[in-house]
């Protein structure tokens, strides 16, 4: 049997090490009319905190952290991962790392979509949130 709280307590020590930066789009892009280009979505912070953004690999890292598996299998999606305390993300909100705690990490200049509220679960540990890439790397 495992103790959430004990899990919990050691996913935020040990895993939500990053700062990561949830944004939610407010409005529309306004047009350039010296290059006819749209502009970029106004939106505002509705998070800034810790945070780790996992792929698929890294969430089989996560597991041998606390040593149990307690994310189902996943390939293609990016996960977010914040305290319970954290705002919970809408679709359509956009997820970044401001501050990778790992210096050889790969996301910067990189943006991801929510791509669903929050997962739910009875026995929550992080906030767990599906993302798809929508800035490639440089």
């Amino acid at each position: 049997m495992i103790d959430p709280e004990e899990i919990r307590k050691q996913l935020e020590a040990k895993l939500l090490l990053d700062t990561v930066r949830i944004t939610r789009p407010i409005g529309t892009p306004k047009l350039d009319p010296a290059t006819g280009l749209l502009g970029d979505t106004p939106t505002e912070t509705i998070y800034e905190g810790p945070g780790a953004l996992l792929s698929g690999h890294g969430q089989v890292t996560a597991e041998g952290i606390v040593g149990k598996q307690w994310l189902d299998d996943t390939v293609s999606w990016y996960r977010l991962m914040t305290p319970l305390g954290a705002p919970v993300p809408a679709r359509y909100d956009r997820a970044e790392v401001t501050v990778a705690h790992s210096g050889s990490a790969a996301t910067g200049g990189r943006v991801w979509q929510v791509l669903d509220a929050a997962e739910a679960s009875t026995v929550e540990l992080v906030r767990v949130t599906r993302l798809d890439e929508i800035t490639p790397p440089s």
